[in-house]
């Protein structure tokens, strides 16, 4: 059934074992995320904010605990549901862009529909979203050809792709001068003005400072909302 919020946890935890030793890296965790929100996730290396981001953006699973998305339990989902979920569901954007190195921008951006089976024309909706983001002279680039803020802003092109409802951003301007990481945090609100919810994870407080509303992590619980 269709909810109120983009994204709940209700209890979740989640254990690694490292060197045989169990790690808990979240814990006890819930949280409600409306719809169209734009929320901030931070704290410092360690905190369990990047394991926290995985969860939420269903690329991994709770130990224990349940997360819905648009009121689904991913918990009940297979890989395969899960991935077609995440696909139609969820833009990310990386901290490292993860492009394909041997892929163009336009190629980049054009990845994504494919797995998603987009019914529309494919390039024709890729060459758009770089327009979009100030790279239509730049299509054919490979990313080695691209500067560290231009190949960010093909990775979040990549991310609208499907036309997701929920953006989420793992230190998207971690990589970046100040300069360069300010644009594309204004280019990301403006994405959530659209009506789309973004989940920002960061440890710069700067950074986080600029979402409606910030979540503050420590030792994997949330300390502050």
């Amino acid at each position: 059934m269709p909810s109120d919020y983009a994204v709940e946890l209700r209890d979740v935890c989640k254990t690694y074992m490292l060197d045989e030793v169990k790690v808990q890296a979240v814990c006890d965790v819930n949280l409600k995320i409306k719809k169209g929100e734009f929320v901030s996730i931070a704290g410092p290396s360690g905190s369990g904010k990047s394991t926290l981001l995985h969860l939420v953006g269903c690329l991994d699973r709770p130990t224990k605990g349940h997360i819905f998305i648009d009121g689904r339990d991913i918990s009940k989902m297979n890989d395969n549901e899960l991935a077609v979920a995440r696909g139609r569901t969820i833009g990310f954007v990386f901290q490292t862009f993860n492009l394909i190195p041997r892929l163009t921008a336009l190629e980049n951006v054009m990845l994504p529909m494919w797995f998603a089976d987009y019914d529309g024309n494919r390039r024709e909706k890729a060459v758009e979203l770089l327009k979009m983001v100030g790279l239509g002279a730049r299509l054919n680039h490979l990313p080695t050809q691209l500067s560290g803020g231009e190949r960010q802003r093909v990775a979040i092109a990549r991310a609208l792709a499907n036309e997701p409802e929920i953006i989420v951003a793992d230190e998207p301007t971690g990589n970046l001068d100040s300069k360069t990481g300010a644009e594309i945090i204004h280019m990301l609100k403006e994405i959530h003005k659209d009506g789309a919810t973004l989940i920002l994870v960061t440890h710069d407080l700067n950074v986080a400072r600029t979402a409606e509303r910030e979540i503050h992590v420590k030792d994997g619980m949330i300390v502050r909302d």
